[in-house]
């Protein structure tokens, strides 16, 4: 059903605001946009929780930023009450996560898609979240959407009330089918985008599909690493006992991983004592399946020289050094890379505040690595590949929304020419470890298969790890994030 008259001239009106808006003809003086991306919000009744996670996820949008860092700024850091926050990073991270799903549900309220314009878009798609997956009242919901338009876009007010009001009575019919036997009504009910939700069911099979579907939405849970080059478990244990809060250690795939604890209250982290620990390098934040992997990085016998690639702002390097120290009595002569410069001098510091030992950090082309290393060769190869990123969804829900296949085919790409350059400095005898955090396929086991069909990986065998071909975690209740680890050896 299209919408009224009355809806139509409410279009009309909108249309011409934006006109006035793009002409630099701004009325009442706003909203101006500050330089954080924030904005100054014409006059409203909006609760100040709504109009955080309003300023959220406009932001999220217009930088492609990630949500939670954004949280951090504009939420975590407000005088807002307790109750408040939390609502409103439910609301900004509930936005995110079904970004694509909400814009259906709008579009299908409107006569054509474009009548809605990006910012009033962005305070719809709160009120809508509401109403589609919060299930809240329709009245405080429509309500409250109503004045996030007004605090837009004042003119459009009564345009959102019209789609508002739609929205709500079409929400009974959501997910628009049966989700047991229709892929694109599961993909809404969990809010995913339709082709991703095929491509999950077809590598994973419809019942662990829709178990990491709907767990993607959980809260991530928690979890921490005792860096072995300054502390030791029992003296971190024994701090956050003294803050009343309990550690548990880590099962990961019936794994234990020494020096992984999980949190129960994240709040204790901001506690003196556990933040002075946050200072003095003797704790990190990492998830246990990324834990896991760097501890089987450098297998039973403490390697000559270990060669670690894409190491990011090296959390991984920090964790692989903390592994030898427990395991081996001191460090590992450790040389990392990445391709970002900005990225090597953070790791620069991060290594030097944990007591990480680095024999030296290059930026250079993973793809090309002849370019920057010659032909030296190492006994173990550590390739931490760019991926989707999949497996890592309850942290950064945005990321669904924002690839496609030919993002997850070209990104495949990239990490199958890293792994094959990685594989001609690994001396003979040597190990090569390969690992992403995500779920598809292509990215992984079949990455493994392609790798040892070719040139590269011929002179390669699979080696087990923890007596399986390769780590796989899965995405479940509580669990930690999906990762992915491979070990090959090159043959003598």
């Amino acid at each position: 059903m299209a919408p009224g008259r009355n809806t139509r001239e409410k279009l009309e009106e909108l249309r011409e605001v934006e006109r006035e808006k793009r002409a630099g003809e701004k009325k009442g003086g706003g909203p101006d946009t500050n330089e954080d991306g924030t904005v100054r919000f014409y006059k409203n009744a909006a609760s100040p929780a709504r109009l955080a996670a309003l300023q959220v996820t406009r932001i999220v949008r217009m930088r492609e930023a990630y949500a939670q860092e954004v949280i951090e700024t504009v939420v975590d850091s407000s005088d807002m009450s307790e109750a408040d926050r939390a609502f409103a990073t439910l609301l900004s991270l509930g936005v995110v996560s079904t970004y694509g799903v909400l814009d259906e549900v709008i579009n299908r309220a409107l006569d054509r898609p474009a009548d809605a314009f990006s910012d009033v878009r962005d305070a719809l798609r709160i009120s809508t979240y509401e109403l589609i997956f919060l299930g809240k009242q329709p009245h405080a919901a429509i309500d409250q959407g109503v004045e996030l338009v007004r605090a837009i876009s004042p003119s459009a007010h009564g345009l959102g009330n019209a789609i508002l009001h739609r929205i709500e009575r079409m929400r009974g019919e959501f997910p628009f089918g049966d989700p047991n036997t229709d892929i694109d009504a599961l993909a809404r009910v969990y809010a995913f985008p339709k082709w991703m939700t095929r491509r999950l069911v077809e590598d994973m099979g419809a019942k662990d599909a829709a178990t990491f579907l709907r767990v993607s939405n959980d809260p991530a849970p928690l979890f921490i690493a005792v860096n072995a080059l300054k502390a030791t478990d029992g003296e971190v244990i024994e701090a956050f006992s003294a803050c009343d809060a309990a550690l548990t250690p880590v099962l990961v795939n019936g794994t234990a991983v020494a020096g992984c604890f999980h949190v129960s209250n994240p709040r204790v982290l901001v506690e003196g004592a556990i933040a002075r620990l946050f200072e003095d390098g003797k704790i990190l934040v990492s998830d246990a399946s990324a834990q896991l992997i760097a501890s089987r990085v450098l297998g039973d016998e403490k390697p000559a020289s270990v060669l670690e690639v894409g190491a990011g702002r090296g959390t991984k390097t920090i964790l692989i050094q903390s592994d030898a120290q427990r395991r081996f009595g001191s460090q590992v002569d450790l040389t990392s890379l990445d391709l970002h410069e900005f990225k090597v001098g953070l790791l620069r510091d991060r290594a030097r505040a944990y007591g990480a030992d680095l024999s030296d950090a290059l930026v250079g082309n993973a793809t090309r690595l002849e370019t920057v290393l010659g032909d030296r060769t190492f006994a173990t190869v550590f390739v931490d590949a760019p991926c989707s990123g999949l497996g890592t969804l309850r942290r950064h829900p945005e990321i669904r929304w924002r690839i496609n296949k030919e993002n997850i085919d070209a990104v495949g790409e990239t990490s199958f020419a890293m792994l094959c350059s990685a594989a001609e400095h690994v001396e003979e005898g040597g190990r090569l470890v390969f690992s992403t955090c995500t779920v598809t396929y292509d990215e992984n086991t079949g990455m493994v298969k392609r790798f040892l069909e070719s040139p590269a990986g011929s002179r390669f065998a699979l080696a087990p790890i923890d007596g399986a071909p390769c780590i796989s975690t899965k995405l479940d209740e509580g669990s930690p994030d999906a990762h992915f680890a491979a070990c090959f050896v090159r043959k003598g």
